[in-house]
């Protein structure tokens, strides 16, 4: 997911000129390569272009293996659902799907499946027929990468050339979203490998086997070797494979694509890097729309050159993470709750600027949501972690902590000093961990701060090679409570850490609660979305939901906001209104952009 940047946000000088002239050869290299492709553009007679920004890898360490999970593959975010079709898109605010690659899909409640249907008459980019042998090979690639929607599943099978059953071992409407929002990939590239994974469940195995930690792993080494040839693609785009470098990429136009014939622009240039890299690209006017999060003064910057800036909400944020397996004394949850009244997360996220909230309500899931969930009285039942050094103090005390000269002691007797690990290139995570880190030294905890790459600190979290750390909290990419859970308590945890071979936060599934007795978060996640009954899912979203508030897995800071700039009367003619309803779909997922390309709403100047 895109995200925000890292230079130093103490002093004001040095900041600014790394903002005004990048950061570092990428910053150099992608201010060159646009004004070399503007010349062009406007050489270009008739030519209608779209100008994006999104980090990737530059190949060899960048690779086409796109199936969900494998790392370091050019994926491309938000643009990558017009190289390879979901099955639909998700309009949030109206709660309806515009359907792409899908046709029609339903649940069969006596029979405990869902049927997807696909479009007759499609191709991959090759001129092949897009078929339901490619949805299977897909969703059977997802199971061998521990997707999470295999915890709702336990077969599926083509019942025609279109058409895939899915069979439901826990019956969720969260299965659709799961599905349908799935990017089929080709049965040409992925079905050996599922067909090795049918054979592995069929005999009774599982990934935790040898053959099935093998497979793991030889899917995620899996490298295209001609990527002209290896990588088909459904959607109106395509990548243009020679045009790769380190500044930048081109996706041209594939007439085979489903709503070719639709989308306005015949060509999408994309900047490679993250904010500091993007933002003289932006200032020059080179790009039409970037979801990066910009620092207040780079926001005023661009402001002052008459680029709007749009803030969707993200309904979700950066959060605090701790290694329970490196850190026995946080295993206590009076110390993780103690910790969350010891630091003011209105501060930290203020240090972001407009686009960050502080988390009030310490639900799991973004506060802009809860309340279409958890009953008025369930959401007074939260309790909220007001800023609260003495009550913060008052709990370490009773979790047997001791402070002395200043300084907290661990119940172990060990000085309470710590480093923190952030993405270095994020502006948000980079900020409030230095305000943390000022709250918590004047509150007697020591943190060291340590930036580390942002494609090396989530592997770096699900290895457990950090102590404190930043990362995101909530889901950005999907509308059900239901996500943000699978986010807050599996992502960088078991068992979804197991990728990297590692534990994660390494925070037990199986805890004890006040509210509710002996609880499996695992079952009370999946029951988060379990079911056919929004009424029932409420109630488990409910019970989900206060035992995360008690629980603190992980401390959630800030809620952000987008501050996107959209840039009018270049390329594109105009954007939606502030206050449209598409305006409220999540940046990172169902992004307006796309969806209004799709639908032929997004005009050329």
């Amino acid at each position: 997911m895109m995200r925000t940047p890292s230079s130093s946000v103490r002093g004001l000088s040095r900041r600014r000129l790394l903002e005004l002239v990048g950061l570092g050869a990428a910053g150099a290299a992608t201010a060159a390569a646009c004004a070399a492709q503007d010349r062009e553009t406007r050489g270009s007679e008739g030519l209608r272009e779209f100008h994006g920004a999104w980090p990737y890898q530059v190949p060899p360490k960048g690779h086409f293996n796109l199936m969900a999970g494998v790392t370091d593959a050019i994926e491309l975010g938000m643009y990558r659902d017009l190289i390879f079709l979901p099955g639909g898109m998700w309009y949030w605010q109206e709660k309806k799907w515009e359907p792409l690659l899908g046709e029609k899909w339903a649940f069969d409640p006596d029979n405990s499946t869902f049927s997807y249907t696909i479009r007759s008459g499609l191709t991959w980019n090759d001129g092949t027929p897009i078929t339901s042998e490619d949805v299977v090979s897909t969703f059977m690639c997802r199971r061998v990468m521990r997707q999470t929607e295999w915890q709702f599943l336990n077969k599926l099978e083509a019942t025609d050339d279109h058409t895939v059953v899915f069979t439901m071992n826990n019956a969720s409407t969260v299965v659709e979203r799961y599905v349908v929002r799935a990017h089929v990939l080709p049965h040409a590239t992925y079905g050996e490998f599922a067909q090795r994974a049918t054979d592995l469940f069929e005999s009774g195995e599982d990934l935790d086997s040898d053959e099935g930690k093998k497979l793991n792993e030889e899917l995620q080494a899996y490298r295209p070797k001609d990527p002209n040839k290896d990588v088909l693609t459904s959607g109106p785009f395509r990548y243009d494979f020679a045009s790769i470098t380190n500044a930048q990429l081109t996706l041209v136009k594939n007439d085979k694509g489903f709503a070719a014939e639709k989308i306005k622009f015949d060509k999408i240039t994309l900047y490679n890097g993250e904010t500091t890299d993007i933002t003289p690209v932006v200032l020059a006017k080179s790009v039409d729309y970037a979801t990066h999060g910009f620092p207040t003064a780079t926001e005023k910057e661009i402001v002052n050159k008459g680029i709007r800036i749009l803030r969707p909400p993200t309904y979700a944020g950066g959060g605090l993470f701790l290694n329970l397996d490196a850190l026995p004394e946080f295993r206590d949850v009076r110390a993780r709750q103690a910790l969350a009244h010891a630091i003011d997360r209105d501060l930290a996220a203020k240090v972001g600027g407009e686009s960050y909230k502080g988390v009030q309500l310490m639900a799991g899931f973004s506060d802009i949501q809860v309340p279409a969930w958890l009953t008025e009285e369930d959401q007074a039942r939260l309790n909220r972690y007001e800023h609260d050094p003495a009550k913060a103090a008052e709990m370490f005390q009773e979790a047997g902590w001791t402070k002395r000269a200043g300084t907290w002691h661990t119940p172990q007797g060990k000085p309470a000093k710590y480093e923190i690990s952030y993405p270095a290139e994020y502006f948000d995570y980079v900020a409030a961990a230095q305000s943390i880190s000022r709250e918590l030294k004047d509150f007697g905890i020591q943190l060291t701060m340590r930036g580390v790459t942002f494609t090396q600190q989530p592997i770096d979290l699900d290895k457990g090679n950090f102590e404190f750390a930043m990362q995101g909290w909530g889901s950005s990419s999907d509308p059900h409570p239901h996500f943000s859970f699978v986010s807050d308590f599996f992502t960088h945890n078991t068992p979804i850490a197991a990728n990297q071979g590692g534990k994660g936060i390494a925070f037990p599934l199986v805890q004890e609660t006040k509210a509710f007795g002996k609880i499996d978060l695992e079952k009370i996640v999946n029951d988060a979305g379990s079911g056919l009954d929004e009424e029932l899912q409420k109630r488990n979203v409910t019970i989900a939901a206060r035992a995360f508030n008690e629980l603190l897995p992980i401390i959630p800071i800030e809620e952000r906001y987008g501050n996107n700039p959209a840039l009018e009367g270049v390329r594109v003619k105009q954007w939606p209104a502030d206050d449209g309803p598409i305006m409220l779909n999540a940046p990172y997922a169902d992004n307006f952009t796309t969806l209004l390309m799709f639908k032929g709403g997004l005009d050329p100047a």
